[in-house]
């Protein structure tokens, strides 16, 4: 099949995420045969997946470690092929990134031959892999809020994954060098060197790990600003529009290691800015902007991100409001304010705190069965004993036991106090 096939890429793309890798290894497969593949996105909301056969003996798995180590060998967006080992076996790999997007984004495809890939082919599969995740970036820009559950699932399952790898190399590790020690056939000399040796690998492959677990759930200020300015300038660089960029120093906080909800939220909400900018203020204002500047700023109590416009100030809060930019900003304690002059341009200012906003008070109604709420209701509404027992059909020593069983699960001790709090939580 012949991988520019735009039927075959829109059937990949469009695929619901489960099946995104079946179907891109399926499109792969004519031009690099292949047993399986492994993708790894170094987003906090992008889990590590494999897709077909293991190498490993006895049902070992790839693991993130070793699609993580294949990466400094690759170029910013490029293709390598060579061996490598996965699922503790060598075999002949080819592994992509791409910067079209997803910087780190990387995919690893485990051949069924080890001669080399013809670079046609290579062009290629690259291509397919640069619109796939163009694709993915264009949809984070769709600030929808209601995904925050299952992205935060995904990236606690990659982290998961990482910790458990963690723990079997720590195993290991051990599990040799108490082997060696008790090795009767080793002097003392062979069984400190073998000893020293397993000790450094051990170290060295736990490192490795260590620094995958943190890039799933933080990432540098600059970096993940870098991010989002590559995903602006392809927003930007088909309308003709100048990107100017505030890019964070020292004293902006570029090194301060930043939590990846807030990173992905503000990111998010900076790119929904943009696009504002873009669609939202053209036909009867006469003019679009023709320069945005974006500012990224970390300071001790959060992360500050600007986007300002040259266009005719046109923009109000409806354009976020639709995009949904404030719920999802909501959950995080983040704000948003647009400030538009007419004929002078547009400022939007994001704000996400670094430390999340206390957890809101439950509901102390929960606890309340559905007859108590009733008899709490009437009693918010100014009604006695008597007056209750009528409303509801049940008897008056009925109302006395309801009510001492609402006074003891909402902990008060007055009908006033369960009077507050049925008209605070709404249950009058």
């Amino acid at each position: 099949m012949d991988l520019m096939d735009l039927a075959a890429a829109a059937e990949v793309i469009e695929a619901p995420k489960p099946e995104t890798l079946p179907r891109l290894s399926a499109a792969l497969a004519g031009a690099i045969p292949h047993t399986g593949l492994a993708e790894l996105i170094t987003c906090p909301q992008s889990p590590f997946q494999v897709h077909g056969e293991s190498p490993g003996a006895g049902g070992s798995a790839i693991t993130i470690a070793e699609v993580a180590a294949l990466r400094p060998l690759l170029p910013a967006s490029g293709v390598w092929q060579g061996l490598a080992v996965m699922a503790g076996i060598e075999v002949p790999v080819v592994a992509l990134s791409s910067a079209r997007s997803e910087p780190g984004a990387l995919l690893v495809l485990l051949r069924t031959e080890d001669t080399p890939v013809p670079e046609e082919q290579l062009a290629l599969v690259q291509a397919l892999w640069d619109l796939l995740t163009a694709h993915r970036a264009g949809v984070q820009t769709d600030v929808v809020p209601t995904g925050r559950l299952g992205t935060s699932r995904a990236a606690a399952a990659a982290r998961a994954m990482a910790i458990s790898e963690l723990g079997e190399t720590h195993e290991a590790a051990l599990t040799s060098l108490l082997h060696t020690l008790r090795d009767r056939d080793l002097d003392d000399t062979d069984a400190r060197t073998r000893a020293i040796d397993l000790t450094l690998t051990a170290l060295s492959e736990l490192r490795a790990r260590a620094e995958l677990d943190q890039v799933l759930v933080e990432e540098r200020a600059s970096d993940a600003f870098e991010r989002l300015t590559e995903s602006l300038r392809r927003i930007l660089r088909p309308r003709g529009v100048r990107l100017d960029l505030g890019i964070p120093g020292a004293e902006e906080g570029a090194d301060r290691i930043l939590p990846g909800d807030v990173v992905n939220t503000a990111s998010a909400a900076v790119r929904a800015a943009v696009h504002a900018s873009m669609e939202d203020q053209g036909g009867s204002h006469g003019r679009q902007a023709s320069r945005i500047h974006v500012g990224w700023k970390v300071d001790g109590a959060g992360l500050r991100a600007t986007v300002r416009d040259d266009g005719p100030g046109a923009l109000s809060r409806r354009s976020f409001d639709a995009r949904r930019v404030s719920e999802r900003l909501a959950p995080l304690g983040g704000r948003l304010e647009v400030d538009a002059v007419p004929d002078w341009g547009t400022t939007v200012t994001i704000e996400v705190p670094l430390i999340p906003p206390d957890t809101p008070r439950q509901d102390p109604l929960i606890e309340l069965g559905a007859r108590e709420l009733e008899v709490l209701a009437q009693l918010a509404l100014g009604r006695r004993n008597r007056d209750i027992a009528q409303q509801l059909h049940i008897s008056e020593s009925t109302v006395k036991f309801h009510l001492a069983k609402i006074f003891d699960k909402l902990g008060v001790s007055s009908r006033g106090e369960a009077a507050a709090l049925a008209h605070q939580w709404g249950a009058a």
